[in-house]
């Protein structure tokens, strides 16, 4: 029998078809560029979000984009870290690394790479998991906080990105964990954010989107109201110099503006616990995250009336 629609359900996909139209300019803008994903907080501890992040990722590089997954695992890592009888320390917002914890970093990063490679191939999608000290991709000097010795964290000084090129031009989608390699060939353990934003700058991405815990950047923390959708980098020092940013938002936001000073084009900064947080961000004319673009890049979001 044949079936014909009615009002409502031709209302339903006319609506799926509109937002696949609002994607393709997206798509045309950043086909076959570089966008690194900075995948932490909660997202990574929540199973269905965890899935979803993947899925999210795995579909930018069908259609076109050429992503690069950094990885975090801090909350796991202090989990085992108190399981062997320890206190996870941190100091300016930094883990204090000693010859233990460092073990611990690196086995549990390694352990969280291979789900991750898991996922994606379970969508098709062939993943490599690797950490900087393969091939030497992160090389680090001893990183301090302030004067203070934190241990084996590390610097980043050199990324050597012919790696990650050689991944993608094979058709791998590169997970990289941030731990790095010293000229002693000391391991070091590397923040995140800061691995992220040199591997972006290194492979000339066009694009990075951090998943966090937060909803994005606020003119003023205390009052939600005051999200802001997109600001270029000359908004965002005005910002930094104004106060009001505080808390894990001030060295994510200089990273932001470093890597747009170094040639990214642009950064996002996203709320992971919201499902598909970065297909909407990317996507949508209107984002739910918060963009920073180069003073030169041409806003994209509509303004609601």
């Amino acid at each position: 029998m044949l079936h014909t629609m009615n009002n409502v359900e031709m209302e339903k996909w006319s609506q799926k078809a509109n937002v696949l139209i609002e994607a393709l300019p997206y798509i045309q803008r950043f086909n076959r560029k570089y966008i690194v994903v900075k995948y932490g907080g909660s997202a990574m501890v929540d199973e269905e979000l965890k899935r979803n992040v993947i899925k999210d990722v795995t579909l930018l590089k069908l259609v076109g984009f050429k992503p690069i997954i950094v990885h975090g695992g801090g909350k796991e890592i202090s989990k085992w870290v108190e399981k062997t009888g320890h206190e996870a320390k941190f100091i300016n917002g930094l883990r204090v690394t000693d010859a233990d914890t460092m073990e611990i970093a690196e086995m549990v990063l390694g352990k969280v790479g291979k789900q991750l490679v898991t996922m994606v191939e379970e969508l098709g999608v062939k993943a490599i998991s690797i950490s900087g000290k393969d091939g030497e991709l992160l090389k680090c000097v001893k990183k301090y906080s302030d004067g203070q010795d934190i241990g084996f964290v590390g610097d980043i000084v050199e990324v050597n990105a012919k790696i990650i090129f050689d991944l993608i031009e094979k058709d791998y989608l590169p997970i990289i964990s941030p731990i790095g390699i010293g000229e002693d060939f000391q391991t070091y353990n590397i923040n995140a954010d800061d691995a992220a934003c040199a591997i972006a700058k290194a492979v000339q991405a066009e694009k990075i989107a951090f998943l966090t815990d937060i909803e994005g950047v606020y003119k003023d923390y205390n009052d939600k109201s005051t999200l802001i959708s997109e600001l270029h980098v000359d908004e965002a020092k005005e910002l930094l110099g104004s106060g009001f940013i505080g808390g894990g938002m001030l060295p994510k936001l200089n990273n932001c503006i470093d890597a747009i000073e170094n040639g990214v084009s642009r950064v996002h900064i996203l709320d992971g616990r919201i499902l598909h947080s970065l297909l909407l961000e990317i996507f949508t004319h209107k984002g739910v995250g918060t963009a920073i673009l180069g003073n030169n890049e041409t806003k994209f979001y509509v303004e609601e009336n």
